[in-house]
C-alpha cells in the first residue's frame, strides 16, 4: 500500500518537472495572431480623404523583388467630350439628323415629316406639283440637270415659285459619283446649278443627293465646299420599281414617324402609280404630321457663274 503510494507522488513529481521544462524552453515557434485592424478603405489616402482623380496604387506583387517601388499614382483620364453636331441649317426650331451615310442627313430632327422628289423634272412632276398645291404641301424636288431640257423649263419655275425647295442630284446622275475626280464631281454639281440658274437666276440650292445615295466623304466634302449639305432619306418605297400603288401607300404610310424624310420619285421614267399613290398619302401624312419642305434660309449658294463646259465631262 505505502508502495502503491509513493509510485503515484514519483509519477506526480515528474509530470510537474517535464511541464515546468516545456514553458521554460524558448526555442520552439509560437503560432502568430492574424491582425484583426481592417485595412485602409480604397481611394483613401494618409489623412482618410478621397480623391476622385487618382486611383488608389497597387501593392507590389510578392513575386517582385523587395527593390521594385509599386507603380505610381496615376491621374484618371477626363470625360471623353463628343465632337460638336455638323452645322445644320433648320433654324430654331432644331437641327438636322445626320444618321446616314458619312453624316448626311436623314431625318428632320423635329417632329415635322420632309417629303423629297428625286430624278425629275419629268413627265409625271406636274401632277405632283398639282397635288401637293392641292393640298397645301411644301416638298424638296431633287432635280438632275440634263433633263431639264427636256421638259419645260417652266417645272422649275413653277418649283420655286409654289415655294419648294430645290436639290442638287446632279447633271447625269452618275450611280459612280463617289469613285470620280473632285473635278468631275464638282463638275456634275456646278452645270446642274448652273442649268436652274439659268432659268430662276439666285434659287437657293441648299441640299446635294448622291445619285442612288451613293455617298462618299468626297462627294459631301465637295458639295459641302460649294454651299450645300447632303441629304439622304429613311423611308423608301422603292416607287421606282413600280411596286404596285398600293405597295407605295402601305411602306410610306407604315414607316412614316416624326422626323421623317421621305423618297419618292416624280421623274426618271413613269411615275403614275407614285401619282396615284399620293392622292391617299397626302391626306393621310398632313393628317398625322406638319410636313415641311426642308428649310433654305442661311445656306450658301453655288456659283450662278458657269465654270464648266459640257465637254469638260468624261
Amino acid at each position: 500500500m505505502v508502495q502503491r503510494r509513493y509510485r503515484v507522488l514519483a509519477t506526480v513529481l515528474l509530470s510537474l518537472f517535464l511541464a515546468g521544462c516545456a514553458a521554460g524552453d524558448t526555442s520552439r515557434p509560437v503560432a502568430s495572431v492574424p491582425s484583426r485592424t481592417p485595412p485602409a478603405a480604397a481611394g483613401q489616402g494618409a489623412g482618410g480623404e478621397f480623391s476622385p482623380t487618382t486611383r488608389p496604387r497597387p501593392s507590389p506583387s510578392p513575386s517582385r523583388s523587395p527593390s521594385h517601388s509599386p507603380s505610381p499614382t496615376r491621374t484618371a483620364a477626363p470625360p471623353s467630350v463628343p465632337p460638336p453636331p455638323p452645322p445644320s441649317n433648320a433654324g430654331p426650331t432644331g437641327g438636322f439628323g445626320h444618321g446616314g451615310p458619312f453624316g448626311s442627313i436623314n431625318t428632320t430632327g423635329t417632329a415635322s415629316v420632309a417629303l423629297t422628289f428625286d430624278d425629275g423634272p419629268g413627265g409625271n412632276t406636274a401632277q405632283v406639283l398639282d397635288l401637293l398645291k392641292q393640298y397645301g404641301i411644301h416638298a424638296t424636288f431633287c432635280i438632275i440637270g440634263r433633263v431639264i431640257g427636256d421638259y419645260s423649263p417652266d417645272l422649275i419655275r413653277r418649283i420655286v415659285a409654289e415655294g419648294h425647295t430645290l436639290c442638287n442630284h446632279t447633271w447625269s446622275h452618275d450611280l459612280n459619283l463617289r469613285t470620280r475626280s473632285d473635278a468631275q464631281i464638282r463638275s456634275e454639281l456646278q452645270r446642274t446649278a448652273d442649268a436652274i440658274h439659268a432659268i430662276v437666276p439666285g434659287a437657293p440650292i441648299p441640299y446635294f443627293r448622291n445619285p442612288g445615295g451613293n455617298f462618299s466623304p468626297q462627294t459631301i466634302a465637295v458639295a459641302a465646299s460649294m454651299g450645300m449639305q447632303s441629304l439622304d432619306w429613311n423611308v423608301d418605297p422603292a416607287d421606282w420599281s413600280r411596286p404596285g400603288t398600293q405597295s407605295i401607300i402601305n411602306n410610306v404610310l407604315s414607316h412614316t414617324h416624326a422626323g421623317s424624310i421621305v423618297l419618292m420619285h416624280d421623274g426618271g421614267g413613269d411615275r403614275s402609280q407614285t401619282v396615284q399613290a399620293l392622292h391617299t398619302i397626302l391626306p393621310n401624312l398632313k393628317s398625322r404630321f406638319s410636313l415641311i419642305p426642308l428649310p433654305s434660309e442661311g445656306m450658301g449658294q453655288v456659283s450662278q457663274r458657269p465654270t464648266h463646259r459640257p465637254e469638260d465631262v468624261s
